[in-house]
């Protein structure tokens, strides 16, 4: 009767260890998961507050027909900017404004925008300020006209302007 207690003991206690370590091992991998999410989350968050731009100055180009909008704006981020068709610009009356997509052949009344950055080596460094000049497809005239530029997974900048005397 005492050895077959003791091998049920011995069994039970193999059991125990092995369901322990089952455990044990499931909380590790939760928890890791859990800090891998933290950490993703962190450097998507990190990199947003890392592509920033800022609107200087933006008037309205009244020389030609169709009007363009002539923007400056600063990379006051900590990240230079290379591909920008990841940027979007919205231009036109104040609550009104129109979505552009960048394209380097962006032309009159072409609803498109071209980005020629300071020194003109296609990075737009930190720093550096850029012009943009966003062709919308239709004539402009307001009283107020607004630009706004949303670059992907960064910091939006806006700016409201009245049209040149």
């Amino acid at each position: 009767m005492g050895f077959s207690t003791t091998i049920t003991e011995v069994v039970l206690l193999i059991a125990s260890v092995i369901l322990a370590s089952g455990v044990s091992a499931q909380a590790m991998y939760a928890g890791l998961s859990l800090q891998s999410s933290i950490i993703q989350t962190v450097d998507i968050s990190k990199r947003n507050l890392n592509t920033r731009i800022e609107i200087g100055y933006a008037t309205v180009n009244d020389t030609v027909t169709p009007r363009y909008f002539i923007i400056y704006a600063k990379n006051v981020g900590f990240m230079p900017m290379t591909d920008f068709s990841l940027i979007d610009v919205y231009v036109g009356e104040y609550r009104r404004a129109v979505l552009c997509r960048y394209s380097e052949n962006a032309s009159l009344g072409s609803g498109k925008f071209n980005l020629t950055d300071a020194d003109g080596d296609g990075v737009w460094e930190i720093g550096e300020t850029a012009i943009i000049e966003a062709y919308p497809e239709m004539d402009i005239e307001a009283s107020v006209y607004e630009a706004k530029i949303v670059p992907f997974r960064g910091v939006p900048s806006s700016y409201m302007f009245p049209p040149p005397p």
